[in-house]
């Protein structure tokens, strides 16, 4: 049995991230690791949990997710970044600083269970065939 899918939930909405965690945490194939209230706490907590997949959102105090977006990627580039925004806005910025894939908020649970199981099995086919 392979490693679940280790999860962080970055959103400045404590009822969203509540939300998506109650979510993630019904699936055996999930692992929520930890949850960022800001791009700036997200930055800071992605090394330390080295989470597989970073459900990042887009406008946010202190550090926007774009920004987050970048600067998590040059400390882990190979981490999945799924972008979730309201209503696609920052999307083009977010795959621009390198988010893997983008959703707006009002997708289906199962689009979004599917999309954070597309990129966890696409970064572990990277790291085989690596290895």
């Amino acid at each position: 049995m392979e490693e679940p899918i280790r999860v962080m939930i970055t959103d400045d909405n404590e009822v969203v991230r509540e939300g998506l965690k109650s979510i993630f945490e019904a699936q055996k194939d999930i692992l929520v690791v930890g949850q960022a209230v800001d791009g700036q706490d997200a930055v800071e907590k992605a090394g330390k949990l080295q989470p597989d997949v970073i459900l990042m959102d887009g406008q946010m105090p202190r550090m926007d997710g774009p920004t987050a977006i970048r600067a998590i990627k040059k400390i882990m580039p190979d981490v999945k970044i799924l972008f979730l925004t309201v209503y696609g806005d920052y999307a083009g910025d977010a795959l621009a600083a390198g988010a893997s894939w983008y959703l707006t908020k009002d997708c289906r649970r199962q689009d979004l269970l599917e999309a954070i199981r597309a990129l966890a099995q696409s970064a572990r086919l990277k790291v085989r065939q690596a290895g």
